[in-house]
């Protein structure tokens, strides 16, 4: 068995790149294997935190050159939110700090990390159907009847992922959260004229003449097994049962906010007449026990897949990569300077479970308090109702945890456990 360290990364999204990145920076061998025939995302923002952001300079100075070249300017450095079915008034702005949370266009984000990993790192359509670890290696095997060996594989697959489905079994399955979404990128100039320069021009503003909109709706109804088209709740012409996505229409979207505010209204009326219409699942109901198994890993949404309202998701995954590049990159130095290469799966497995223990309840707890956020943006929070200085005390909290995280200290934390992981599996060994 080769001493040489070889991961090979499932999924060429945000955290799968920020992995590769981290590793091909510290000299780890590396593949990823991407179903798609390029490197794509879905969603039309993304918004960075500070912690995120500390985490991209650690992975690697380039990613947040990329990342600072690519952003796009805010209005204000605040999130604020307005009582949109009332009485159309700001209710608590929550200061950010200068460029507290920067944010652009997810695709053009991705593309530009992508840039940084040597196109022969990379494979495209590769789609996961099966994983062999036999104890030496882990054999990958794809729908185009090839296999790949690695010594390490981490799933960053997505919400769907084939890799923690291979691993855990389907029990562990996102679920419909009962929110939905109409997304859209709609032209600037209609923008300014239904809301105003102010309120179409704080968050999400993209370079150009385009700016994105997201109307999120309650829905008490199970997600369609079958989704393309729907009208007024029917569904028409179906589409895979794994797709989270369908056509709706903009009728449905304003008979929702049929009783809010003009300005909520308006922002119905920026929708297209078939806008997309997409589900969010997450893993809050059949969450993981760990996320990692032997010498496999899941990471990202893969892991702990969760709503979009705490704007957290990517940033958490691009954490998960970090503490992973330092990891298994502390394995390759170590197999650089000691004789004995029959601990090296020991050490891979060691890594892989401090990982998990580093990474589950900073990640689990963002699954629940989604879900919670969810209940504080509705007015559906029991305890906070409709009590502003309630809510915002509530959601501040929330924030100030996702972004008051120290990265270098959590890269230390894991490296400490790895050390303790690896020591209990050595000495239970030699007994």
């Amino acid at each position: 068995m080769s001493s040489k360290l070889h991961v090979a990364i499932v999924g060429g999204g945000i955290t799968g790149v920020m992995l590769a990145i981290g590793l091909h920076a510290r000299n780890v061998s590396c593949t990823i294997y991407e179903r798609a025939s390029g490197f794509s995302e879905t969603g039309a923002g993304i918004g960075i935190s500070p912690t995120a952001e500390a985490a991209m300079q650690l992975i690697d100075p380039a990613v947040h050159a990329a990342f600072q070249a690519a952003v796009t300017p805010n209005g204000e450095d605040y999130f604020q939110w307005i009582d949109g079915h009332t009485t159309d008034s700001v209710i608590y702005r929550l200061p950010l700090g200068k460029d507290g949370f920067q944010g652009g266009r997810r695709s053009q984000l991705l593309h530009c990390w992508a840039a940084l990993i040597p196109p022969d790192l990379v494979q495209f359509r590769k789609e996961l159907v099966g994983l062999n670890d036999s104890g030496t290696t882990v054999t990958l095997q794809f729908g185009d009847g090839t296999t790949a060996t690695a010594d390490a594989v981490i799933g960053c697959d997505g919400v769907w992922s084939r890799t923690r489905s291979l691993v855990f079994g389907d029990a562990y399955r996102a679920t419909y959260s009962h929110q939905y979404c109409f997304r859209a990128v709609v032209p600037m100039a209609d923008a300014r004229v239904a809301l105003g320069n102010q309120r179409s021009s704080t968050r999400f503003m993209f370079k150009g003449a385009m700016l994105n909109i997201l109307v999120v709706v309650s829905d008490p109804n199970p997600w369609p097994e079958t989704s393309s088209e729907v009208d007024g709740g029917i569904v028409k012409e179906a589409s895979p049962a794994s797709s989270a996505t369908s056509r709706g229409n903009r009728e449905d979207a304003e008979r929702a906010f049929s009783s809010w505010q003009k300005c909520s209204r308006a922002v119905v009326s920026l929708l297209p007449s078939k806008p997309d219409r997409w589900a969010i699942f997450d893993l809050m109901e059949h969450p993981l026990p760990t996320y990692a198994r032997g010498r496999i890993a899941v990471a990202g949404d893969a892991a702990h897949a969760a709503g979009p309202h705490l704007g957290a998701g990517a940033g958490f995954g691009i954490e998960d990569a970090l503490v992973l590049a330092e990891l298994l990159a502390g394995i390759a130095r170590d197999n650089h300077t000691t004789t004995n290469t029959s601990a090296f799966p020991a050490r891979i497995t060691a890594a892989l479970s401090a990982y998990s223990d580093m990474r589950y309840d900073r990640t689990q707890w963002l699954v629940r308090h989604t879900r919670d956020a969810v209940d504080l943006f509705q007015w559906r929070d029991e305890s906070a109702g409709q009590d502003t200085e309630l809510f915002q005390r509530e959601i501040t909290w929330r924030f100030h945890h996702i972004w008051n995280n120290d990265a270098s200290a959590m890269v230390t934390q894991a490296q400490d456990t790895y050390d303790e992981r690896l020591k209990q599996s050595l000495l239970s060994k030699s007994e």
